[in-house]
């Protein structure tokens, strides 16, 4: 599909007339003025701004050649990520009194997309200045430590923004990854030994193994007075390979992390400085895995991880990560989301290119199957589930995950990895063998948390939802605490 006939189905399937005068607006034209820019009348276009004709792919391309407008405004997936993070701060006990629908949210994203970007950044900051409150009142009851006050916003949340906004997509360290292939003349069954010599004639580096004794759980050390990479040798040797890579990203590609790692999203030192070593590692998967060669491996092996895997020789994490990459024009792969937890269900990782929403200010839905993957350590659970108030449905695969070995007296922390798509998708994976998928007796209503969650018919409910008064009757017990007493409405 080309880039006019993409345009041209956004347009027509979604109303963008708010957008539109939104953008005249910032633009200070008149109505006449815009309409003469793009050679049509004034009243057609004002039509179209309200939402009485469409907005023709040839207006768009007009708007950005003649006008100078950015085209991602029009693109819905940020709009309806942005409608999900509103939805999930007004659902805050802070607004109860406040009630806002889906369809108020909509149209403030549509029409002052810059106004509802502002109010989640104060939504953040609130939350942000809420956790340093009890932090501070936490530590004045701690006489070992002396009160202070963190600091306002999570390096790791500026982050995990920096790398949706680009859909986990890098396309000059994809095309940096290529040409060390070229330039070190990479050969895929020596990589380790091919790298390591790069390292030592292009850089002058040499790498060394250093005993666990002496690394004292450090895993990748570089030297820069004595141009030694140290690498321990509790490492795998595919994990040494990507450490090796990752150095070499450092080398090679400083300019584009420098220029990438300047995004506004990143707000401090300390977010800059997590988002390179994201890159330099996003570097490192390109390598191991170029693009070219895993895109065909995964859609001819119809993306099984471990077949995928074992070719690449890297890790069931790895594969994964690298799935939700495959963005490039005209070589996309399934857009995938994926999460990784921990047995207390906090969230270390999350990426959304499904459209499934995820939490980010509290804890998700128990009915996740990531979270059931601990029942089944190294097997895959699949599920198909559907959101409250969202058409569509998703099919996810989760599966334990487990660092190597480092020692015997070493603790081997267990994580879970879900990783999913929308359901018409699902087709293209190996996974969805012999499933139904058109069988909604399958399908697993999950929420985002039980806080913003629309259904009063869950047994698994923490908390009561805010579309409900909490209401207690002694006479009347249910399967859970939370559920209104009057009985479970079954039609969300």
């Amino acid at each position: 599909m080309d880039r006019e006939d993409g345009l041209r189905r956004r347009a027509g399937a979604t109303p963008w007339g708010a957008k539109l005068r939104a953008i005249r607006r910032q633009q200070r034209l008149s109505q006449a003025e815009l309409a003469e820019r793009l050679g049509v009348s004034a009243s057609y276009l004002n039509l179209i701004e309200n939402d009485k004709r469409p907005l023709p792919a040839s207006l768009l391309l007009k708007l950005a050649t003649e006008v100078g407008v950015d085209l991602q405004h029009f693109v819905r997936d940020d709009d309806a990520r942005l409608e999900g993070q509103l939805l999930e701060a007004f659902s805050d006990p802070l607004f109860q009194e406040s009630p806002l629908t889906n369809t108020d949210l909509r149209e403030l994203v549509s029409a002052n997309p810059n106004i509802a970007r502002a109010v989640r950044t104060l939504y953040d900051a609130y939350l942000d200045a809420k956790s340093s409150a009890d932090s501070l009142a936490a530590r004045l009851f701690d006489d070992d430590q002396r009160p202070g006050v963190e600091r306002t916003r999570s390096p790791s949340e500026d982050v995990n923004d920096f790398i949706q906004a680009r859909w986990n997509h890098f396309a000059d360290l994809e095309y940096a990854a290529e040409r060390l292939w070229r330039d070190a003349e990479l050969d895929a069954d020596n990589l380790y030994r091919g790298l390591a010599r790069y390292l030592e004639r292009a850089h002058h580096v040499r790498v060394a193994l250093v005993q666990t004794g002496e690394a004292r759980g450090t895993l990748r050390r570089y030297d820069p007075a004595g141009r030694t990479l140290w690498l321990s040798e509790l490492l795998p040797t595919r994990s040494r390979t990507f450490q090796l890579a990752h150095q070499i990203g450092l080398f090679e590609t400083e300019s584009s992390l420098s220029a990438l790692t300047e995004d506004p999203t990143l707000s401090t030192e300390e977010a800059r400085a997590l988002a390179r070593v994201a890159l330099a590692n996003y570097y490192a998967g390109a390598v191991l895995m170029p693009y070219g060669p895993f895109f065909k491996a995964a859609e001819s092996e119809r993306y099984d991880i471990d077949v995928v895997g074992r070719r690449f020789r890297v890790g069931f994490e790895q594969v994964a990560h690298r799935f939700t990459t495959l963005r490039r024009p005209g070589s996309e792969g399934v857009p995938f989301h994926m999460i990784r937890i921990d047995v207390a269900g906090n969230i270390s990782k999350r990426f959304s290119g499904s459209g499934i929403r995820f939490a980010r200010f509290s804890g998700a839905c128990p009915r996740w199957n990531v979270f059931s993957a601990f029942l089944t350590p190294g097997r895959i659970a699949l599920q198909v589930s559907a959101m409250p108030g969202d058409k569509e449905k998703y099919f996810c695969l989760a599966r334990t995950i487990q660092k190597d070995a480092s020692g015997f007296h070493q603790r081997q922390p267990v994580q879970a990895l879900g990783l999913g798509c929308s359901l018409e998708h699902a087709s293209k994976l190996i996974y969805s063998d012999g499933m139904n998928l058109t069988d909604n007796a399958i399908v697993v209503p999950v929420g985002v948390t039980c806080r913003m969650c629309e259904r009063d018919d869950c047994s698994e409910r923490a908390h009561p939802s805010l579309r409900e008064p909490l209401q207690i009757d002694a006479n009347v017990r249910r399967q859970s605490l939370y559920m209104p007493s009057r009985g479970p409405s079954r039609g969300k």
